[in-house]
């Protein structure tokens, strides 16, 4: 009998280590129903974030920040997950972009909530911000990892 122990270090050890660490394949199309799931998240996070700035007894100045902050958070939320994606594909992608990708990402949120910790607004609708903006950058990275499986399936399949 041949008993393998953590600390041994054989080259069967070695082998399976290396096998396991092969390039993974992403061949798994995504279901219509999270599909649709995704979409329908980002667009009700979107629009419902929408409908609160509009709603909302502030100046215009002070919508079109938070506004410009939707859109910049979700801009550099797809960002990060396409440089994730490309990273783990074998698809070259600078430092450079991907940290900057990842600081955009958190300068994003930084800025929503240095925004709502000093509006004059009621705890609920900051909350509301929070929460729809939230629902809108996880949305938007489930949306691009949705399409690029769609597109890498098409692609090899």
């Amino acid at each position: 009998m041949e008993y393998k122990f953590s600390n041994d270090v054989s080259e069967d050890t070695v082998q399976e280590k290396l096998e396991t660490r092969e390039t993974k394949v992403y061949d798994q199309k995504p279901t219509p129903a999270f599909i649709s799931a995704s979409w329908s998240a980002l667009f009700i996070g979107m629009i419902s974030y929408c409908i609160g700035l509009w709603n909302a007894d502030m100046l215009l100045n002070e919508k079109g920040y938070y506004f410009t902050i939707l859109l910049f958070g979700l801009f550099s939320a797809v960002s990060v997950q396409k440089s994730v994606r490309d990273r783990l594909e074998g698809i070259p992608v600078t430092e450079i972009y991907y940290g900057i990708s990842w600081f955009t990402t958190l300068t994003s949120i930084l800025l929503l909530i240095i925004g709502l910790w000093n509006a004059d607004l009621e705890l609920s609708e900051k909350g509301f911000y929070g929460m729809s903006f939230t629902l809108s950058l996880f949305a938007a990275i489930a949306v691009q990892k949705n399409t690029r499986d769609k597109k890498f399936i098409e692609n090899n399949g």
